[in-house]
């Protein structure tokens, strides 16, 4: 198990002011809105949902109690709530929700160690749309793997992850031997570049992926499509939003002109 706690940051310029205040939104909507994940009405009024998506109407459902073989107990799964805005929102809004506390937390740990180097190099309104579109491509990667692959379209998904594997995604390209602080099995730490950190958990999503499309519910009910998408939606989208910086002149230039 390893955990990315901080990466090389001496050559930023800017202060990520966007990232930060992403940031804050998905704590604000957990806490407030989501009332730390008990809100069940919100949470599932505004996750995406593929049937959703994918009929461009709203779906509303009763709860069901199903019996769940390993605990042997039986568990209510709440139905759909309504959405009362276009369905089509909820690819953005779920970017703002998450499951649970552990659920956040490691999301805000990733977006807090890539998300400020990818705005020092497009600049705040580049990377605000950057993300937003990685986050929507991921959702959509999601929705569209649930159909081909013949999953349940009803299972509603949330959570920053898509938007952030696009971060990491256009990360990998733009520093790709940048030093990452890597926390290994919670015992020590050690510095390797971003190609083999990301490269890694990249790795691990796809291996995960596996089982996620092939119907194995041991994948954990996580959206690994949507991981995949957004991380290949960074790689593709992220030389489109780097804005060109000023060549330094040199002495003898800045004579001339």
């Amino acid at each position: 198990m390893f955990i990315p706690i901080g990466d090389d940051n001496r050559d930023r310029q800017i202060t990520p002011v966007v990232n930060y205040l992403f940031i804050l939104a998905n704590i604000l909507v957990f806490i407030f809105l989501q009332d730390w994940g008990r809100n069940i009405p919100f949470t599932y009024g505004y996750s995406t949902v593929p049937a959703e998506i994918l009929t461009g109407r709203d779906i509303v459902s009763q709860s069901r109690v199903v019996f769940d073989e390993v605990t042997g107990q039986r568990v209510r799964i709440p139905g759909l709530e309504p959405t009362h805005i276009n369905v089509y929102l909820t690819l953005i809004t779920s970017m703002f929700m998450h499951g649970g506390l552990a659920h956040i937390l490691g999301n805000m740990l990733f977006l807090f160690i890539f998300g400020d180097n990818l705005e020092d190099a497009m600049g705040h309104s580049r990377y605000f749309f950057f993300y937003l579109l990685c986050g929507i491509i991921a959702g959509l990667a999601h929705v569209f793997s649930t159909f081909f692959f013949g999953q349940s379209p009803f299972v509603p998904s949330l959570g920053a992850s898509g938007a952030i594997s696009g971060v990491m995604g256009g990360y990998l390209l733009l520093f790709p031997t940048r030093r990452v602080h890597i926390w290994i099995f919670f015992f020590f730490t050690i510095a390797v570049p971003a190609f083999l950190a990301v490269g890694i958990w990249f790795v691990f999503q796809v291996i995960n992926s596996m089982g996620a499309l092939g119907g194995d519910e041991a994948a954990g009910g996580i959206a690994y499509a949507a991981h995949i998408g957004g991380f290949i939606a960074g790689l593709i989208l992220v030389k489109m939003f780097v804005r060109k910086r000023r060549p330094v002149l040199t002495e003898k230039r800045k004579a001339f002109w």
